[in-house]
């Protein structure tokens, strides 16, 4: 028993020891005396600043998530829209594709009395948001940059159709509900081997009814003023490059060049690699990609410490701040 919740414990922290193997591996293939020189002169403020940026980061996301939220005509504070930002992103931060991020936000918001169907729609929603806004702001930070790698575009073209075809399955799916009712009725049978007869008809009615509350959430988040959509549409703006303007405060904290516009051009060629499922909080991934691109125009004796510092800004700050908020959701509202 105390050997499975060893193991247990370890998988849940698989992404944080994978991440420092890749910052001590980039550590070792840089200049690391020069390293540490430059680590000794480093501006506090400015690291402070770069922190601040993630913590931007963190609030705009839960002013978005309210605002999704309200489009639907529910409501909630700014602070439990923060809480289960904070949450979330503790999941996300120990699953593959940051994909426990998501089932969280949703619960948090069915107890605020969303259904599953419409709750699941505002998640859909600031994916969807997200992914629109990578590839916008990939073409147009690529062409303003002149920054470009034959990874990065490779990258951009395979996610842009990935995104295309999802638009198109989910836009088939709201236009016509009665293809997903025949898709679950086909799941019906597979599931009268596990359940009783009566039982899989309930929950195969059940999943048909969140399917079209899922759908029709969609349709009103679409069909909402276009002064809110804007709206929502400045707001992931602000989200991401926020987060995108963090390795830029840090090269400044040590002395380097910001570099804005091929850091950012880097930044999102890195998160929609980081989408792919293959470590928690895509550990390795993160950082391999980083040290790629951004060797390309910072100095050798730099790349690895903007590496470690940037990967404690924005993965480990999210491990311990999430663990802290994930700690304080569960005591207050989830205890009994």
């Amino acid at each position: 028993m105390a050997s499975t919740e060893k193991s247990h414990g370890l998988k849940n922290f698989a992404g944080v020891l994978i991440s420092l193997a890749s910052i001590l591996l980039i550590f070792k293939l840089t200049e690391t005396s020069v390293t540490w020189s430059v680590i000794q002169q480093a501006n506090p403020e400015l690291l402070v600043l770069a922190f601040l940026l993630h913590a931007l980061f963190w609030l705009f996301w839960a002013v978005r998530l309210r605002l999704l939220f309200s489009f639907l005509n529910h409501r909630i504070s700014l602070g439990y829209a923060f809480d289960t930002t904070l949450a979330s992103m503790f999941l996300a931060a120990i699953t593959p594709s940051s994909a426990g991020g998501e089932p969280v936000r949703v619960k948090m918001l069915v107890d605020k009395g969303a259904t599953i169907g419409s709750a699941s729609a505002v998640i859909l929603a600031e994916r969807l948001l997200d992914a629109i806004f990578f590839i916008a702001a990939l073409a147009i930070f690529t062409f303003l940059s002149g920054f470009s790698t034959k990874f990065g575009l490779k990258v951009g073209m395979v996610f842009f159709v990935s995104l295309v075809i999802f638009i198109a399955f989910l836009y088939l799916g709201i236009k016509k509900p009665e293809r997903t009712d025949a898709v679950v009725d086909k799941c019906y049978p597979a599931l009268k081997k596990v359940l009783k007869e009566e039982k899989a008809e309930r929950v195969c009615e059940y999943i048909k009814k969140e399917l079209r509350l899922f759908s029709d959430a969609l349709l009103q988040l679409a069909n909402n003023s276009f002064s809110r959509i804007i709206a929502v549409i400045l707001l992931t703006a602000a989200v991401w490059l926020s987060e995108f303007l963090v390795p830029s405060a840090v090269l400044m904290a040590f002395n380097q060049s910001p570099f804005v516009l091929y850091s950012i051009t880097a930044q999102l060629i890195i998160v929609i690699v980081s989408l792919v499922p293959l470590t928690p909080g895509s550990s390795g991934i993160a950082e391999a990609s980083m040290f790629y691109l951004y060797a390309r125009f910072v100095t050798a004796h730099t790349v690895g410490v903007l590496v470690g510092v940037w990967r404690a800004f924005t993965y480990f700050s999210n491990l311990l701040v999430g663990f802290i908020i994930t700690a304080k959701v569960l005591k207050t509202r989830y205890s009994n």
